[in-house]
């Protein structure tokens, strides 16, 4: 089945302002945000609490199988932390948000996150794991790095996904027939 809307993945490390894009994105442009934390708890798509973390332990294979249909007709913002489980039949475009080590940090700790998640985070942002993991995954020209420290960052990063959108649906005939 062809889409008419692209999927994409806006991943990277806690608090780098995935959500708060996402959220910016879907006021602006015709697109669904899929937040994979929700889907996994509302869906049932974990195995488990992760006390020492906080968070829910997410079975991927679950998810995928949750998601599979809606994903697979086109139109979704993937706002998640990692992005290598995805098929890459599925994805149009990988975002990969970045912010410096003291911004993150300061947001990180509004969340009220215990030193050990806050460290792991600090270093997994550091390290590039997320883009790393992104440019593995997927190929290089769909993959793209942006630096989210800045309410102005986020707004540009917005016009620029925005402007992308347009242009893949112009290049896959689903603007026009949209409009008729």
């Amino acid at each position: 089945m062809s889409r008419k809307k692209p999927n994409t993945i806006i991943t990277g490390t806690p608090g780098v302002g995935k959500t708060t894009l996402c959220e910016l994105l879907t006021s602006t442009i015709d697109l669904v945000h899929l937040a994979i934390s929700h889907v996994a708890k509302e869906r049932d798509c974990h195995d488990g609490w992760d006390e020492g973390m906080k968070s829910w332990i997410v079975d991927e294979d679950k998810l995928l199988d949750a998601i599979e249909v809606e994903v697979k007709q086109g139109g979704y913002l993937i706002d998640w932390h990692a992005c290598d489980l995805f098929p890459k039949s599925w994805i149009d475009l990988v975002v990969v948000l970045r912010s410096d080590s003291a911004t993150l940090y300061d947001r990180l700790k509004a969340r009220n996150y215990s030193e050990q998640k806050l460290q792991e985070n600090l270093d997994a942002e550091i390290m590039e794991v997320l883009l790393t993991e992104a440019r593995d995954a997927f190929a290089s020209e769909i993959v793209i790095e942006l630096q989210s420290n800045t309410s102005e960052d986020m707004e540009s990063n917005a016009e620029r996904i925005g402007a992308w959108v347009e242009h893949w649906k112009q290049q896959h005939g689903s603007a026009a027939a949209e409009d008729a």
